[in-house]
């Protein structure tokens, strides 16, 4: 906020506090040396995924995660929102490498969509996190298009010139995370969590390492970006090991077939379903594609334990007892492809639910994802299958910190600066809260928004810049990318609202007088055959506006009379029902 005092009649300007640090003009910034860092989100602060991070130092840009993010219910048709990488396209030969913090797709889904943008990217990752990348960019055919480096939580590396990189494990529910610790020549130290909790007795049995924490913590920390997704929970984040044993009870008390329902990405809840599975004496057999992917990755990788022969086919289970048959599955979100799903309905190949099953998700639904779950549950219930879902019993924990778990981060990282990362906007206030309460001076605690620019320079101020870099969705449908934009998201919702009336017109090219009746065609806003007078109504109104033009110009003006046509019916439309139809006329020539 900006006050002033006036002092012998003219104004004195102070700066109390705006964004909660110092902002600079562009003129100041355009004198900026090129031994400052600067930060740079394009995603992952208004929203709970798309998280991609900029690191900038001289002529050298360091990337940080390249994820996706699931569309809204308001975006209809739409497949994944990426981030929008005007700015690294601008800048592309400055890029040295894109370091990934783990697996999941918020973090790395973006990259089959980014790369074909840019040459032989080097992508630096963990042996699983890379793995999943290496899948997923087969399945696209651009194995070829990268050079990707694995990296441990122990090893050292230098990206470029300018970034000198380390790390430390974090606990997730995907093995193999890190948070990123990178010093620039300047003496800047800043720490990146990626997404973590604190999990003292996680399933693969290596917690996070709090010691080297403190240790990096103790060697000057400029800047902390910590997760922020939990912020607004009190207390610790449920250790996986309690879910562990709820999941055991559960399979303790079923004597029929279990179906387990899970991310094929959430490693820890499966390695506990087979585990479970294993020491009730049952086989696990796996429905969908991603979760056979993933299983036979980290079997491979050696990161699930699995005792020999464990794992059959949807095929054998059939020839067993249902007491004998664990399936792993897809679907806990209400994905309408998912096995789970199509379970649900009916229509699944190899699985039809009884009444003797029990089914467990092992998930809370993503926001914007709640209604297809609950129909999806509705539908397992009719079938009288027994339903236990996260209302019901603690099955599935967020891989996320809480705010206990956020202050422990504080505390041991000790940065000179905090930015809250990885959330809604509501979220990353709340973290600032929490950061404020442990008594980091406000002006210290910077709140951004995507595209903003975070700039630090070697006397390690930080300071956030007016200049800002294009920062918007960009929608991915089908194999499109960038080509649906917020027209067309718009012209869909009043499609899915108001419906299509169409208006069909065959006009003599040479006289420009209609040729035969107007057609009309009508999806989605009334029925044709029950609506006698309101079609009729608008194929008079069409001859009236067509025997009032100057034909002779008609066939010169086919945009102009469509918008005059398209004006017309849909005010007409409107007096009729007060719904506003997209309205397309179609023009043919004969």
């Amino acid at each position: 906020m900006l006050t002033f005092k006036r002092k012998n009649n003219k104004p004195q300007f102070t700066k109390r506090s705006l964004l909660n640090t110092k902002i600079i003009s562009p003129s100041i910034r355009a004198a900026a040396k090129n031994d400052n860092l600067r930060i740079i989100p394009l995603g992952g602060l208004e929203e709970v995924g798309k998280n991609m991070t900029l690191y900038e130092y001289g002529n050298e840009i360091m990337i940080v995660d390249m994820g996706l993010m699931f569309p809204t219910e308001s975006m209809l048709g739409i497949d994944y929102v990426i981030p929008d990488i005007t700015y690294l396209k601008k800048h592309k030969q400055k890029i040295k490498g894109l370091v990934l913090t783990h697996g999941h797709l918020d973090h790395i889904g973006a990259i089959p969509y980014i790369l074909p943008k840019f040459d032989k990217l080097k992508i630096y990752g963990t042996a699983l996190t890379l793995a999943f990348v290496k899948d997923r960019l087969e399945e696209f055919g651009m194995l070829d298009k990268v050079n990707l480096i694995t990296f441990s939580a122990e090893d050292k590396l230098k990206i470029g010139s300018n970034f000198n990189l380390e790390f430390f494990r974090v606990n997730h529910n995907i093995p193999d995370g890190v948070a990123v610790v990178t010093a620039v020549p300047s003496g800047v130290l800043v720490v990146q969590t990626g997404d973590f909790k604190f999990d003292h007795t996680p399933v693969d049995g290596r917690p996070a390492d709090m010691g080297r924490i403190a240790s990096i913590g103790s060697r000057g920390v400029s800047l902390l970006l910590s997760d922020s997704t939990n912020a607004e929970k009190p207390g610790h984040a449920i250790s996986e090991s309690q879910i562990g044993r709820n999941i055991d009870k559960i399979f303790d008390e079923t004597k029929g077939r279990i179906i387990f329902a899970t991310f094929s990405t959430l490693i820890s809840r499966i390695q506990q379903a087979i585990t479970a599975s294993t020491i009730h004496g049952r086989k696990v057999a796996i429905s969908g594609l991603s979760m056979e992917k993933a299983v036979r990755i980290v079997i491979d990788l050696g990161y699930l334990k699995t005792p020999r022969n464990a794992v059959i086919s949807l095929k054998q289970a059939r020839n067993l007892p249902d007491n004998k048959v664990t399936i792993l599955t897809t679907g806990s979100q209400g994905e309408e492809a998912s096995s789970l799903y199509r379970m649900s309905l009916g229509e699944h190949r190899e699985v039809k639910i009884t009444k003797n099953d029990t089914v467990v998700i092992s998930a809370t639904p993503i926001p914007g994802n709640e209604r297809a779950v609950y129909y999806m549950m509705d539908n397992l219930f009719k079938f009288g299958a027994n339903v236990y879902y996260d209302k019901l019993l603690d099955i599935h924990t967020s891989g996320h910190g809480r705010q206990e778990d956020l202050k422990l981060m504080l505390s041991l990282v000790k940065p000179k600066y905090f930015m809250p990362v990885h959330g809604e906007y509501h979220m990353l206030a709340a973290h600032a809260r929490i950061a404020r309460s442990m008594n980091w001076p406000e002006k210290n605690v910077l709140l951004l928004t995507n595209g903003r620019i975070l700039e630090i320079n070697k006397k390690l101020e930080a300071r956030i810049l007016r200049e800002t870099v294009p920062s918007g969705y960009v929608m991915v449908d089908g194999l499109g990318v960038g080509d649906v934009g917020n027209v067309v998201l718009r012209d869909r919702q009043v499609m899915a609202k108001d419906g299509m009336f169409v208006v069909i017109m065959v006009i003599d090219k040479r006289t420009g007088v209609l040729v035969a009746e107007p057609s009309i065609v009508s999806r989605g806003f009334i029925y044709v055959k029950e609506s006698d007078e309101l079609m009729g109504g608008a194929k008079k109104l069409v001859k009236r506006l067509m025997e009032g033009k100057n034909k002779s110009q008609i066939s010169a003006n086919w945009p102009i009379l469509k918008k005059q046509i398209r004006d017309a019916i849909g005010a007409y439309l409107f007096q009729k029902t007060e719904r506003r139809p997209v309205v397309l006329p179609v023009i043919m020539e004969a």
